[in-house]
């Protein structure tokens, strides 16, 4: 069996190091505001950090699939965050909280600002709570948190920045 090895020309290998497919994809920062810093000791910080953490996660992981915002700053605040079920420290201080049965309408309220590649500061604002309780699907404490973060990061995405 006669083997082929194939060298590609250096220009090749330059070429292929600046393709667009390689570009930056976008840093994303979340801070609290001072309305959820308030209510961390309700909800818990475990909780909220990682609530933090997902918002993180979603619109980095949709804008990067969507190719968006490339080489862009991302800083959020998460002003705002309402479970739809009681959180393990609300769990905690009450003890007699349903964690199964109880149920309330929940969402996010996000705020912030983009730095583009060029240097252009655009401000970011969406929000998204379920409208009633018969609204509320789904069985995480923190549904309709995350249907908000979704949302968010699609209106991204798609170049909508400042919503409600």
């Amino acid at each position: 069996m006669r083997k082929l090895a194939f060298l590609a020309p250096l220009g090749a290998v330059v070429a292929l190091a600046a393709s667009p497919a390689l570009a930056e994809p976008p840093t994303i920062n979340v801070t609290l505001g001072n309305e959820l810093q308030a209510k961390v000791d309700e909800l818990g910080d475990r909780d909220v950090s990682e609530q933090a953490t997902r918002l993180v996660g979603v619109v980095q992981s949709t804008l990067i699939n969507r190719g968006a915002l490339d080489g862009a700053t991302i800083d959020l605040v998460l002003t705002d965050l309402k479970p739809n079920r009681p959180t393990f420290q609300q769990l905690v201080d009450r003890p007699g909280l349903d964690g199964i049965r109880s149920v309330s309408i929940g969402g996010a309220t996000i705020e912030g600002t983009i730095t583009t590649a060029e240097g252009q500061t655009l401000p970011v604002r969406y929000d998204w709570y379920s409208s009633n309780i018969a609204d509320v699907r789904g069985f995480g404490t923190w549904q309709d948190a995350d249907r908000a973060y979704r949302r968010l990061a699609v209106n991204l995405a798609d170049g909508r920045y400042v919503t409600r």
